[in-house]
């Protein structure tokens, strides 16, 4: 197994959970998935470059009001959401094709399918890594290459934790104060709900990676059931 980080100079916490297990059967290595470079330099260093499951889950995140949000984050988050899927992909996949088999699987959202109150851009970039997979996924079948989406609720890990700490101490001062108060006061007070341990969501990935015939959609958290898969009722109440 090879875990891969942007910067490896934080990799203490991993190496410890590791144990014994570190330069045995897993290795860290160095990827960024914004650097086409670090991309490729990473998978030279494997042997063959023969990756059996790739396991996409780079991400940034953003909530808030639109209008306090500037567009160089927006870019910035649509760089490493889906782009850096983009490049991922783009470099495992013809080695994957050559040899006739591999997983893709790719840590999306339920916000890929059905789109959450003040998390616009975040939404849109797993709204673009949804449709991405979706037209590839037949492609790659033809060459027996299997690609799974994970689409999670909100997980508590320090990803979520950092997200929530920055919008409790971000300026809202560019939108107006009924909506400043909709999200400080209703938004981020009901959000940690619905999160889900991460350990949970490892079990989930783990799942579809072990799976005889993998899924290409599998969902982790039922708080978060997309308004797609309900049925609509009209105003009188009959389905």
């Amino acid at each position: 197994v090879i875990a891969t980080m942007r910067n490896v100079g934080r990799s203490a916490a991993l190496a410890a959970a590791a144990g014994p297990a570190l330069g045995r059967t897993l290795e860290i290595k160095q990827l960024d998935v914004c650097d086409e470079s670090s991309i490729r330099a990473c998978l030279d260093s494997i042997p063959g470059r023969h990756v059996d499951v790739l396991v996409s889950n780079a991400g940034v995140g953003m909530a808030g009001p639109l209008e306090c949000q500037s567009l160089a984050a927006m870019q910035s988050l649509m760089d490493t959401n889906f782009f850096g899927l983009v490049r991922l992909v783009k470099e495992v996949l013809p080695d994957m094709k050559r040899r006739r088999g591999g997983h893709i699987v790719v840590i999306s959202s339920i916000m890929g399918l059905q789109g959450i109150v003040f998390n616009d851009i975040y939404s849109a970039s797993k709204f673009a890594v949804e449709g991405f997979c979706e037209s590839l996924v037949v492609q790659a079948l033809r060459f027996n290459v299997a690609i799974s989406l994970v689409e999670p609720g909100p997980v508590m890990t320090e990803f979520e934790t950092k997200l929530y700490e920055e919008a409790e101490r971000a300026d809202y001062s560019r939108t107006d104060p009924e909506t400043a108060e909709i999200f400080t006061k209703l938004y981020l007070k009901n959000s940690r709900d619905v999160t889900r341990t991460a350990c949970a969501h490892m079990q989930h990935t783990l799942r579809v990676i072990e799976a005889a015939q993998p899924p290409f959609r599998h969902q982790t958290n039922v708080a978060y059931t997309p308004m797609a898969a309900l049925k609509h009722a009209d105003p009188s109440g009959a389905l």
